[in-house]
């Protein structure tokens, strides 16, 4: 303050005219304060100058300058603090003279919580001094911290008085699982404290200091060098003051003769007396403070001397501009001028709201509405080196000028040394963050940061971490196993690929391959008794639909697509009842033929070739008329089914019309009725003139496995229904190839002596219808 002061006096340019004067008193103990206030109102000191301050300068401890603003503010003497940075002296109601060139805490505990955020640090305990700067510093780190999600797991307060107090901070430091301790307090605070706490060896803790305390490098000693090692704070920015270092090392116990403070500190750094010792020797006074090497004479950069050298020179830039004077009136409020006799506090306290001007070193000064000055912080970090010094390096910066997002920056090259032994950043938090898949749910009876995390409902997902609910997928889609996100879900078909799908496509080539096999066979042997007797024209028809049956069923296997879907089920209905209708003619010839050997009956000549042929084709066409009405009125169509399963789409076809696939299965059905009725009624004929016996058996397996099916058909799941229509498409087609042509084929093979017409004649019994 002196240097600049004196510094301010040699600029013939800023007071011109006007010397500054000061009056210093000691900081310390609530009588001083009285007295300077006292005196302060009175205009007279104890050594009888004369003459009313015009401002007050100081004090760095928060509650001293309450005190003081609550005592001057009445008389409107304008107060500047250096080193005050508790947020609640920001409120003018009821410190309205009070500025400062040292941030507010508001900055500082914003800045602490963007720390605090930046590392992931949502769990941390905090440890405190009662006092104003403690008390207001940490309330509103809780308060702040809680809106951006970061917990205190304990808040104690420390006295070097109360051994219980200190008992529960060892305690929670000892037990608590949160990594991470601030450490809210003034600077000698923090020195009785970790004085008392490295006795307990309390390790593996990351410590985030104020910046009351951060930068004193000379907290580290040899007992606290494992506690502090790491540690992380916000801190004054480093300045560099043109002359200030000169200064300061310059200084002679001869300049200030009546100083015990002086004498004290020069007999302690260079071991020396000014009094006869016998332990040391005698100081002259002219000892070179260059020659030493302590926190004092390491005058590169400054910290908090900063601020004082801010706050003389905004009075000083308060006096310039009360004194200004154009054209009889001050061009900055309008009114009459003032001259330096005429300077009062109150004029002064109205200028000192508007300086803005910059130091000779490049820093910006000027105050809010609040009067507080904009904030910087250099975020430093304390590392042990080999030889036992600590270093307090830079490692980022908080600066509010900046826009948001762009206030809290770390130096990227800057190594940073942590707490507790950890080579990389601690983690604090009371529940490591719900991974996707799961839901966060808060616990009403827990801190905010101790949350639940449960796992997705199924058809449900979460992809973020933290995630307040979880959503359900499209219906196309289906979680993972992780439920940290939606996949298609897999479609499901009777394919030719897998097993089953094989399977059935054998037995399909199988009935077809016996099917041309038997009817080369029948071809080869055309003109045989046997073949000519069971009516050759209607066999070959009878073993050509067979054929298509055979074939129709490669039509449910595959991925449905709409042609496939129309053709299935149309292309089985009509083959179906172009082979019930071949087997209905053949019974009916049986019948007709057996009734023609009787005398006197002339019934094959309503029941030739002619009309079989267009009973075949009548029966048919009418099956293909229900086709076409059923394509045409409500086709059936490919679908994606996603009720039945969950997890999987079946690609099945729908029906469209219901009515038309039971019109196709139900016309089916009367004419299989039909032919078994007729075939059951010829039965005992001769079985060398018929063959309704094996026609009645083949009907009897056909109606079988169609009544089987409908039950079977409902129930199946998925490619299992396509896969019973094409079982029960097999069976019956293989039914009707066995029981009518198989006999008939042996007797061609291996009994050709049987395949005679004196043979098949002399089987006749001698009945009668």
């Amino acid at each position: 303050m002196i240097f600049t002061v004196e510094e301010i006096n040699r600029d013939a340019v800023l007071l011109p005219g006007v010397s500054l004067g000061y009056r210093l008193y000691n900081g310390c103990g609530s009588e001083n304060l009285i007295r300077a206030a006292v005196e302060a109102v009175n205009g007279e000191d104890s050594d009888g100058c004369s003459g009313q301050i015009q401002a007050l300068l100081g004090h760095s401890s928060s509650g001293v300058s309450e005190d003081i603003n609550l005592m001057l503010s009445p008389l409107l003497i304008p107060q500047v603090s250096h080193l005050s940075t508790c947020a609640c002296l920001s409120d003018k109601r009821i410190y309205p003279t009070f500025f400062r060139t040292v941030p507010s805490d508001r900055f500082q505990i914003t800045g602490l919580v963007h720390l605090m955020k930046y590392f992931d640090w949502r769990w941390v305990g905090i440890i405190y001094t009662a006092g104003l700067y403690s008390d207001a510093g940490t309330a509103d780190f809780v308060k702040e911290g809680q809106k951006e999600g970061i917990c205190v797991e304990y808040r104690l307060s420390y006295s070097n008085t109360s051994d219980k107090q200190l008992k529960a901070i060892v305690k929670a430091l000892r037990e608590s699982s949160s990594k991470v301790v601030l450490l809210f307090m003034a600077f000698f605070s923090t020195k009785s404290f970790l004085s008392e706490v490295e006795a307990y060896n309390i390790t593996g803790k990351q410590w985030v200091g104020s910046e009351a305390w951060i930068t004193q490098g000379d907290l580290a000693s040899v007992d606290r060098k494992a506690i502090l090692q790491g540690a992380l704070g916000f801190a004054l920015p480093q300045a560099s003051i043109p002359g200030l270092g000169d200064f300061l090392l310059s200084l002679k116990p001869s300049d200030e003769p009546q100083s015990s403070i002086i004498k004290e500190f020069w007999e302690k750094f260079f071991d020396c007396s000014f009094s006869p010792s016998n332990t040391s020797t005698m100081c002259t006074g002219e000892e070179d403070l260059r020659t030493v090497s302590n926190d004092y004479t390491d005058v590169a950069y400054f910290r908090p001397e900063m601020n004082v050298y801010k706050s003389v020179y905004s009075l000083a830039y308060a006096l310039n501009a009360l004194l200004q004077c154009q054209n009889g009136s001050n061009p900055t409020t309008g009114k009459a001028c003032v001259n330096k006799s005429e300077v009062q506090p109150k004029l002064v306290l109205e200028h000192i709201k508007h300086v803005n001007f910059t130091t000779k070193n490049g820093a910006k000064v000027f105050f809010d509405e609040n009067g507080d000055s904009f904030a910087q912080y250099d975020l430093v970090n304390w590392q042990m080196k080999e030889d036992g010094s600590v270093e307090i390096v830079n490692i980022g910066q908080y600066d509010t000028s900046f826009p948001e997002g762009e206030k809290f920056k770390l130096k990227k090259e800057t190594k940073i040394v942590w707490g507790g032994k950890s080579n990389e950043a601690p983690r604090s938090v009371c529940r490591e963050p719900c991974p996707p898949g799961t839901r966060k749910a808060i616990n009403k009876n827990k801190p905010v940061c101790c949350f639940d995390c449960f796992e997705c409902p199924e058809g449900t997902i979460s992809n973020q971490t933290n995630a307040p609910d979880c959503f359900i997928c499209p219906p196309e889609f289906w979680p993972n196993e992780k439920r940290d996100q939606c996949l298609p879900k897999p479609t499901e078909y009777l394919s030719y690929e897998e097993i089953m799908g094989a399977l059935l496509t054998g037995f399909v080539l199988m009935g077809v391959f016996l099917s041309l096999l038997i009817s080369i066979l029948f071809l080869t042997h055309k003109d045989t008794p046997i073949v000519r007797a069971n009516n050759c024209e209607l066999s070959f028809l009878l073993l050509f639909s067979l054929t298509l049956c055979f074939l129709c069923s490669l039509t449910f296997i595959g991925r449905p697509s709409e042609w496939s879907c129309m053709l299935r089920h149309t292309a089985f209905g009509i083959t179906f009842v172009l082979c019930i209708s071949c087997v209905l003619g053949k019974t009916i010839v049986v019948l007709m033929a057996f009734r023609a050997s009787l005398p006197g009956s002339n019934v094959m000549k309503w029941f030739g070739p002619t009309q079989q042929r267009l009973s075949i084709l009548s029966f048919t066409l009418i099956q293909v008329v229900i086709c076409i009405l059923w394509l045409t009125i409500n086709p059936p169509f490919p679908k994606m089914n996603m009720k039945y399963y969950k997890e999987k789409i079946i690609l099945e076809c729908a029906l469209g019309s219901a009515i038309g696939f039971w019109a196709v299965l139900g016309y089916i059905g009367i004419l299989a009725l039909l032919c078994f009725i007729l075939a059951f009624l010829a039965r005992k004929l001769p079985d060398s003139f018929n063959e309704a016996k094996l026609i009645t058996f083949s009907m009897l397996i056909f109606c079988a496995v169609w009544i089987t099916f409908i039950p079977a058909y409902v129930s199946s799941p998925g490619k299992f229904t396509v896969a019973v229509e094409i079982f029960a498409i097999l069976a019956s087609s293989f039914g009707l190839l066995i029981c009518i042509f198989v006999p008939k084929c042996y007797i061609i093979i291996f009994r050709p002596e049987q395949n005679s017409k004196k043979h098949l004649m002399g089987k006749i019994p001698p009945r009668t219808l």
